[in-house]
């Protein structure tokens, strides 16, 4: 009796290979792709691929509001960026992917799950990490780690040409070799010319998501965005769900140039790397948030969660999602989140987002308050005393290790 493996597949070029090859190996393959609203694909055609290349079975399981409401939105309430740029686009959905996939597996009495991540990467990290948290008994086959498939796969060229004898169609070619992972959050892209750092990444990439700056209109589009206990709920006063946000705002995004980045980043496994992404959506979403948190937090909460946010950010990008650590931190930011209730209007010209307006029924600033003009509630001969205690320290030490 074969052995049954459920397959993260993609329909991309390593995963229609690996399909392949698991076949050849004596496997008996499900092929799943986890909808997490990747934008220029064909869902039905990928299905139609799995199984015209031997999947005994091949499914779909859509999860973009999963994706998006219990694992971007707290993401991104939390503020994490990897290396203080990277939005985790791809990070994010791993462990959902994982989660999927080893919930098909106790279904159909599967034993093995394999993915098409490479011994290089950091998927494989998120991939496995994830499932041997969900069950630990699960066998996870990652077939770039088997020297046997990496001698028969040497590079690229080699996959391309498995899939051109198979008549698989594939989206890389020979002459554009660079890969793509999509998702409704972002679109990633990396290797072939991507290497090279001289490499013009935003002249070479063809975007997806996003026109350039220079192609944005030469005017403004202002957009309203509602936040309700930090959960994003409106856009221009639509009510939207979580994915159905994310998608608007990508549109909205996308065609004013804003969200694309190209960095150089450090990966788990101790390489660099360097990707060009683009998350039109999610970027608006970062920094309207932002500033909503910016009337409605206190100074102390939220100088604690940046300390904690690179934290965050590094246990998503390595793919630490289901552990002890990552449950605190999900519930710390629930419950800071309840007063971040407000609305934000933002300017979008050529990639730039800059605020027009905000307003919160929560906000802590009080304008009679913070004005440089007389009159409201501080008075400012308290700060006489108040610089007198906290400066003490200081004139003690000036006294004793004189600085002049």
């Amino acid at each position: 009796m074969k052995k049954k493996c459920v397959l993260a597949y993609s329909g991309g070029l390593d995963t229609s290979v690996i399909l392949g090859w698991l076949i050849e190996k004596g496997y008996d393959v499900i092929a799943v792709y986890v909808d997490l609203g990747q934008p220029c694909e064909d869902r039905e055609a990928t299905l139609a691929k799995a199984r015209d290349c031997g999947a005994s079975k091949s499914m779909i399981v859509d999860v973009r509001e999963e994706l998006c409401r219990d694992f971007a939105f707290p993401v991104m309430q939390w503020q994490a960026r990897y290396e203080g740029t990277y939005l985790l686009g791809t990070s994010i959905a791993r462990p959902l992917i994982s989660k999927v996939c080893v919930e098909i597996a106790h279904r159909e009495g599967a034993t093995v799950y394999a993915h098409g991540a490479t011994g290089k990467g950091n998927d494989q990290c998120r991939f496995q990490l994830a499932a041997e948290a969900i069950d630990p008994a699960i066998t996870v086959l990652a077939p770039w780690r088997i020297p046997e498939f990496r001698e028969r796969f040497p590079g690229r060229t080699e996959l391309l040409e498995f899939c051109e004898t198979r008549n698989i169609p594939v989206k890389a070619s020979k002459g554009k070799p660079y890969s793509s992972d999509e998702n409704c959050l972002h679109t990633s892209y990396e290797a072939g010319l991507l290497e090279e750092l001289t490499t013009d990444g935003f002249g070479l990439v063809e975007f997806g998501m996003t026109v350039s700056p220079q192609a944005a209109p030469d005017r403004v589009e202002m957009v309203r965005i509602d936040f309700e206990s930090g959960v994003p709920v409106r856009v221009n006063g639509k009510c939207l769900a979580a994915h159905e946000m994310v998608l608007a705002l990508n549109e909205i995004g996308g065609r004013n140039g804003v969200g694309r980045s190209d960095i150089v980043e450090n990966r788990l496994v101790g390489m660099k790397s360097r990707g060009v992404y683009e998350a039109p959506g999610m970027t608006l979403l970062y920094e309207a948030h932002r500033l909503v948190e910016q009337m409605t937090l206190d100074r102390d909460l939220v100088h604690l969660r940046d300390q904690l946010a690179p934290a965050v950010a590094e246990a998503v990008y390595y793919g630490f999602w289901y552990c002890a650590k990552m449950d605190a931190l999900l519930a710390f930011i629930r419950e800071t989140q309840k007063p971040v209730t407000g609305s934000v209007e933002l300017n979008l010209y050529k990639g730039n987002m800059l605020v027009q307006s905000r307003s919160s029924p929560q906000s802590l600033y009080d304008a009679a308050i913070a004005s440089m003009e007389g009159g409201g509630s501080y008075d400012q001969s308290d700060a006489e005393g108040f610089l007198r205690i906290l400066g003490l320290p200081l004139r003690v030490q000036g006294q004793v290790r004189p600085r002049v």
